[in-house]
């Protein structure tokens, strides 16, 4: 069976919960999703609803079980495997006995898809069942059912007050729960390196080549430049394992928790995977084959293939074309839109037509995340408004059930405290009570603020889904967060999934808003706002000015190359006169900002 992706863009993971059972959705299409295994509660509580819904053996894995995080874990993916397997083989029936099921997934399939030529002739001429099912049987297969891992968040954990092992890590325990599971898919990790937890997988067959470069299991880096994708690749190769895929993603431009480089935009950054795939190939594969050698595994006999993809707030047809071509991508990632579609993601209907009516300005960078990085999300979900109910009546803060973001600090406890948790806000609280008349009242009330401003994401951004399978809630109301990117300001109702990949193949149009930038100019217009926003916000110390002043000039650099790509490209003709009018703007912009110039950095 051919295991060349059926589509040419994938669904990326998305929250705790809005994925979580999208391959269950959409696997059987050919379509690629990626499911979080952070939330091992969340996914117990799936495994249950599952099987029932299609009637399937459960019992439950209770907390008092050994290893039940990576145990819950492991059950989850196998039944989610099994039910992609019984839809598909269904599915595949049903499109050689029903020419209308035929015709709806012809519309699904790419342009230029060869496969789309084929079934198009089958429908087209006469009745040739059997060689249709055969065809069938041996060209399509099921969409990959992918994870993620976010490498940082790898709390320890405790039996009692004793900390366990470090591979009963969240993390790792996540790690080894997918590493036992019987899928044959990818682990995305995202959120930067954790040597601690890439030495880990060494401890799994399933990642390591046979001799004819076969993966059981594969790796996906999501990476934001080519540096960081080189060292990361290389630390794992070294370990006699191979990065599949390089999956980079726009530092702002995406949703859930922004990585902002330094002022390296989406463009230059995919030329230079463009001009640089082989050196990553170069680089890794005899590091990769020395140390398979010395473990005594099987080298594969050819290099083995490496895939470069994207993704981060690509809207249109157009774009997801010119990605593609220009810069030889395998897939584009396309996210935050298809939270508005009820037959992709798992989404509550409030929260789904929350985002349907939302416009430009609700959606805003955040700071409500525990781990202290930039959150996109958007105003006026419940978590915002039951959080600030809390804050008028002086109950602010979490009662933290899950402790999944309870990680680095450790000041106030040995075993961790997430500081959107009641006990830590209280404690800061009252803290900061006991220096009010030192400070003077707006700066009370921003150090108030900063404090309280943090959301429970463990729980809201699983609540959600609980919300849409009518799954009880337990504990304090914390309602929904949701974490779409600033792309979705574009995209005003929930649509059908044929309407969606139609739009993205080009056959349809979801967006009815008025004019949208092309993708590289609303990426660079929320990096010059990043920029301003910190100057106005943090210390001028020196290495401060120096990162301003690399961060202003890679943005400078970036709409240079921006000038000379849509000079160059016929993607951009009919845009050209408007874009290089953006491009002017920001650069006048960026000029314009008065970086402050100390004398510890003066030459």
């Amino acid at each position: 069976m051919s295991t060349n992706s059926l589509h040419t863009f994938h669904i990326p993971v998305m929250g705790l919960a809005f994925t979580i059972d999208s391959p269950i959705r959409v696997a059987h299409f050919g379509i690629d999703s990626v499911v979080s295994i952070t939330d091992d509660e969340l996914l117990e509580k799936m495994r249950a609803f599952y099987s029932a819904k299609f009637k399937l053996p459960y019992q439950e894995i209770t907390t008092k079980i050994e290893d039940f995080r990576a145990s819950r874990i492991t059950h989850y993916l196998n039944m989610v495997d099994q039910i992609v397997k019984e839809k598909f083989s269904q599915f595949k029936t049903e499109l050689a006995e029903s020419k209308t099921a035929l015709e709806n997934y012809i519309a699904l399939l790419p342009n230029h898809s060869e496969i789309k030529t084929k079934l198009q002739q089958f429908l087209d001429g006469p009745s040739l069942e059997e060689q249709l099912q055969e065809y069938i049987e041996s060209h399509l297969h099921p969409g990959a059912i992918d994870v993620n891992i976010m490498t940082k968040v790898d709390k320890d954990n405790f039996d009692k007050k004793t900390q366990l092992p470090v591979e009963f890590n969240d993390a790792h325990a996540a790690l080894r729960g997918f590493a036992h599971s019987q899928l044959q898919s990818s682990l995305v990790l995202s959120a930067g390196m954790n040597p601690r937890l890439y030495s880990y997988i060494e401890q799994f067959q399933d990642f390591f080549p046979t001799a004819d470069g076969r993966l059981k299991k594969k790796i996906i880096l999501k990476v934001s430049d080519f540096r960081s994708a080189m060292i990361q690749g290389n630390f794992l190769a070294k370990k006699g394992l191979w990065v599949s895929e390089y999956r980079i993603e726009s530092g702002l431009n995406c949703g859930g928790h922004a990585f902002a480089t330094d002022g390296l935009l989406m463009g230059p950054i995919l030329e230079e995977f463009k001009q640089k795939k082989n050196e990553l190939i170069a680089s890794a594969k005899p590091l990769m084959e020395k140390a398979l050698s010395q473990k005594g595994r099987p080298i594969p006999e050819s290099a083995l293939p490496l895939k470069i993809t994207a993704q981060g707030g690509v809207g249109a047809a157009v774009e997801h074309e010119f990605l593609l071509n220009h810069y030889h991508l395998d897939s584009i990632g396309w996210g935050s839109p298809f939270l508005l579609v009820p037959e992709a993601t798992s989404v509550d209907a409030q929260t789904r037509n929350l985002l349907a009516q939302a416009k430009e300005d609700d959606f805003y960078l955040s700071n409500i995340s525990p781990l202290g990085v930039p959150f996109n999300t958007v105003r006026g979900t419940t978590n915002e408004q039951l959080k600030q109910k809390r804050i008028s009546e002086d109950k602010a803060g979490s009662s933290c059930p899950k402790k999944l973001l309870a990680l680095g600090n450790k000041q106030y406890d040995p075993m961790g405290m997430c500081t959107a948790a009641k006990k830590y806000q209280d404690i800061k609280l009252e803290e900061l009570l006991a220096e009010k008349e030192q400070l003077s009242a707006e700066d009370f009330q921003k150090s108030f603020d900063k404090i309280t401003e943090k959301s429970c994401l463990c729980v809201g951004l699983a609540n959600a889904s609980y919300l849409e399978h009518s799954i009880k809630i337990k504990g304090q109301d914390q309602g929904v967060v949701i974490c779409p990117g600033p792309n979705l300001a574009y995209f005003d109702r929930e649509v059908s999934l044929r309407e969606m990949v139609q739009h993205i193949y080009g056959n349809a149009s979801v967006m009815t808003t008025g004019h949208r930038p092309h993708v590289f100019i609303n990426e660079l217009k929320l990096y010059v706002d990043y920029l301003q926003k910190d100057l106005k916000n943090t210390e001028a110390t020196s290495p401060q000015i120096k990162k301003w002043l690399t961060f202003q000039s890679n943005l400078l650099d970036g709409i240079g190359y921006y000038q000379q790509l849509i000079s160059d490209s016929p993607y951009f003709v009919t845009q050209r006169d408007e874009i290089q009018k953006q491009l002017n703007h920001y650069t006048n912009v960026l000029q314009s900002i008065d970086i402050p110039v100390l004398e510890a950095v003066q030459v």
